[in-house]
């Protein structure tokens, strides 16, 4: 049995302390917030999407940075092995949603973080809030514990899980990228994730707060297709977020910051193939063959997009349907399922979900998250240059990470 210091209380901290428990440590966890979980609580819109209950191809498929380097941690503790761990030893109950995402029955995140604390209370896990660390004590080639506020604390182990840089109200200030360095590793650069995209035409910002749904989404780079996905996403004063938004960005981000211009088409209607959209369209302006243009797509169209396809199309608004040319007819369509704009940036960190870079992995050991450049010292979560899409992927990486440098320490 030894002695071993988690540093963060997020996900993957909490869930080194248990693993590091299970085998009997003296387990202490230092936190600089005032509670465990700070960031989990705003995971989901508050729910937290706590994993993912899809089969292990499509997780390794989710996981846009370093895919290969999860194998160990993932399979030693898969996200159907967390989801047991939950309801069978923590007590949580949970539902499975739309696209597999694992929430708490309760929609509450603070009802996770609840259950792991408990969990770690019973285990004996000294829980030290409000505790910043300000660096590690290394003695040759090993880490021998920390200094926290002045107070040289020693230990036979310590686990680095400090999360990134996004959200920094949330304490994730980049402090893990600092330990690690001071032990000799080199960090790829952090970048926003899961992020909001800014874009070029002025459009977009009169649709502010418009959220469609059931579309599909492509960005191209140099007429290359760069990501594509269905689902929801949502008009900002800035540029466009929401869910396949988010999950696009983390392909882009690389792209946006080595200054490709990237192209988004929005297919507002990806159930149908063109044709069939005419159809529709036929029927619908025969349905309202005396109506002007501009009063005829409300069956088609949410009503704020409405007055945008009506100018981009070039037709004019007071024309009655029944004089529309087959050619507007077509040029309606194309602009129906390639509503186009330009990307020209991300929000920022405050904004991003996740971090994009982090420790390299190829100076951490993947089978047991031990570093390669200093004995004894573990990474987990975030603070690893891996990342994935939305959809409860990236809290299991903290979960599989965490766990693993929790079993693996000592």
């Amino acid at each position: 049995m030894g002695k071993v210091i988690v540093i963060g209380a997020g996900a993957a901290g909490m869930m080194a302390a248990y693993g590091a428990a299970l085998n009997k440590h003296e387990v202490i966890i230092y936190e600089k917030n005032e509670k465990c979980g700070k960031k989990i609580y705003i995971t989901g819109k508050g729910r937290c999407n706590l994993t993912n209950a899809c089969d292990a191809e499509e997780f390794f498929e989710r996981i846009v940075t370093n895919s290969k380097f999860m194998y160990s941690s993932y399979y030693t503790m898969t996200n159907y092995q967390t989801m047991e761990l939950f309801t069978d030893v923590f007590g949580l109950d949970i539902k499975t949603e739309r696209g597999n995402r694992v929430f708490p029955l309760s929609d509450k995140s603070s009802d996770v973080i609840n259950c792991i604390v408990r969990a770690l209370k019973k285990m004996n896990v000294s829980i030290k809030l409000n505790q910043k660390v300000d660096e590690l004590i290394i003695e040759g080639d090993s880490v021998k514990g920390i200094i926290s506020e002045g107070e040289r604390i020693y230990s036979d182990a310590v686990i680095v899980a400090t999360g990134g840089k996004s959200y920094a109200s949330t304490g994730s200030t980049g402090d893990g990228y600092e330990f690690a360095r001071q032990c000799g590793h080199t960090i790829a650069e952090p970048l926003p994730a899961l992020v909001p995209l800014v874009t070029k035409e002025g459009w977009v910002k009169e649709l502010q707060g418009l959220s469609l749904k059931n579309i599909e989404v492509t960005f191209t780079a140099d007429s290359k297709v760069i990501y594509s996905d269905f689902g929801e996403m949502i008009f900002t004063h800035y540029g466009v977020s929401g869910p396949v938004i988010l999950s696009a960005g983390s392909y882009i981000r690389k792209r946006i910051a080595n200054g490709n211009n990237i192209s988004l088409s929005i297919d507002l209607k990806p159930a149908l193939k063109e044709d069939q959209l005419e159809r529709r369209i036929i029927r619908d302006f025969e349905e309202q063959s005396n109506q002007q243009y501009k009063n005829s797509l409300g069956k088609l169209l949410p009503r704020k997009l409405i007055p945008l396809i009506v100018e981009l199309t070039g037709i004019n608004p007071k024309k009655q349907v029944n004089e529309i040319t087959k050619e507007e007819r077509s040029k309606l369509v194309h602009i129906l399922k390639n509503l186009q704009c330009t990307v020209t940036g991300t929000r920022d960190f405050n904004e991003a979900i996740i971090t994009q870079g982090g420790v390299n992995v190829k100076e951490i050991n993947p089978a047991t998250m031990e570093s390669k450049k200093c004995k004894k010292l573990y990474f987990a979560g975030e603070v690893i240059d891996v990342d994935a899409v939305t959809g409860g992927y990236n809290l299991q990486v903290a979960w599989s990470t965490g766990y693993l440098a929790g079993i693996s320490v000592c």
